[in-house]
């Protein structure tokens, strides 16, 4: 795509979602078994065509930087790239303050490629987007910026940044995270909020960040201070997401923030149950990721119990013996042990479970080992003074932990007694 500049902001620390950030930054979090989030905005763009893209990083970005080595290089290809940043302190010895900040400390990259116009985005959603429709619509508007927006319901919007425009498109009123959001003129029930994904006219943008950058007051965030700045001078218009068609797909607009552990969760169930919003298998629109060498999954009748797969995802190099697998998903190299029950759960993959356990709304971060009939989800306060369990009762198994050898090594000191 010609003159236009990927920025890819993912730098989140994503407390909402610990304990599955502990360890790793928000963007880096596995989803759907076999991606990470950052991936969704990666493919975004590439499916696109906007093959000149900066990934701006910050906390805990190892294991970030070590996948996009694996899947996303581009080289010996003239101005063509995918390049992880991390945060260089360009202006100072201090962390991003906010999302404005981090791409104006590093405008040196922008100034670099010289484009027209610079998109960014997030790296936390779950959505598709032709993004070339998106800068279509900001070059036919001559907007010098224009922000992506979706409807959600109005309890809902509080969680974000409320938008109003006119008949034309144009933003003529913005509130971040107001306490009481403003409705739609035609639909009380819903709220028009900024999806965090951005297009610049490039001038304009560095013009604002310089500003930005020297007011002592501000916080320096696009949503907070950046746009409700710009929408009164420079015209801003709103991109309405619904309207973004994407080849080989049978619905539109599907757009989950994964900000929280039961949003997580449920946008897994999304991927699982009847009539998935959101395809995994549109050939006209590939998601790219990186694919470990495994084989495939492989599942192993055994005299006692019979392997059932309902409505689930299983990832390759997982091996399952005898056992029911219903509404779940299963991340790389799963190894599920004989006549247990695994459902409505997340496996984030490298996971070992024992024979006959039970594992019911629950999510499993990598390299955790499971005892030999432990039951997990089945008693929710006995699992809160062990696990993270949110108020909806999902449980959260944190990276690395052994669950229930305790338990076993308890009965073998009874017995050696």
């Amino acid at each position: 795509m010609a003159g236009v500049l990927g920025m890819i902001l993912a730098g989140g620390e994503g407390s909402r979602l610990r304990p599955l950030t502990e360890n790793r930054s928000k963007p880096a979090v596995p989803f759907g078994g076999s991606y990470r989030l950052i991936d969704f905005a990666l493919n975004n763009f590439v499916n696109a065509d906007l093959l000149r893209i900066y990934v701006l990083t910050q906390f805990k970005s190892q294991s970030l930087y070590q996948h996009m080595k694996k899947g996303w290089t581009l080289s010996g290809i003239t101005n063509r790239f995918i390049d992880p940043v991390p945060a260089q302190m360009r202006t100072g010895k201090r962390w991003y303050d906010g999302t404005a900040d981090a791409i104006y400390q590093n405008l040196k990259f922008i100034e670099l490629e010289e484009p027209d116009h610079v998109c960014i985005f997030g790296s936390d959603h779950i959505y598709k987007m032709d993004v070339g429709q998106m800068v279509a619509f900001h070059k036919s508007k001559q907007a010098a910026l224009t922000v992506a927006a979706i409807k959600v319901p109005i309890e809902e919007a509080s969680a974000f940044g409320v938008i109003e425009v006119d008949l034309r498109g144009r933003m003529v009123g913005f509130a971040e995270k107001p306490v009481n959001p403003k409705s739609l003129p035609n639909d009380p029930a819903h709220a028009l909020v900024s999806m965090g994904n951005y297009i610049f006219e490039t001038n304009t943008l560095t013009q604002a960040l310089i500003r930005d950058a020297h007011d002592a007051s501000s916080s320096h965030d696009f949503g907070k201070d950046v746009i409700p700045a710009l929408y009164k001078k420079v015209p801003v218009f709103v991109y309405d997401f619904s309207q973004n068609q994407i080849a080989g797909e049978h619905s539109n607009g599907y757009w989950r923030d994964v900000g929280t552990i039961d949003a997580y969760w449920q946008a897994h169930m999304d991927l699982i149950s009847d009539n998935p919003p959101f395809s995994l298998y549109n050939r006209q629109w590939p998601l790219h990721t990186y694919y470990p060498p495994l084989p495939p999954a492989t599942f192993i009748d055994t005299d006692e119990c019979k392997v059932r797969v309902i409505n689930s995802l299983v990832s390759a190099g997982s091996y399952v013996q005898g056992s029911h697998i219903e509404r779940s998903v299963l991340g790389f190299r799963t190894n599920v042990g004989a006549c247990s029950l695994i459902s409505e759960s997340i496996l984030l993959g490298d996971v070992k479970v024992g024979a006959g356990c039970l594992i019911r709304r629950a999510i499993i971060d990598k390299g955790v080992e499971i005892a030999p009939g432990t039951m997990i989800g089945q008693d929710l306060e006995k699992d809160r003074e062990l696990y993270h369990v949110t108020e909806s009762g999902i449980v959260v198994i944190e990276k690395g932990a052994k669950v229930g050898y305790e338990r076993i090594e308890d009965s073998l000191r009874c017995v050696g007694s």
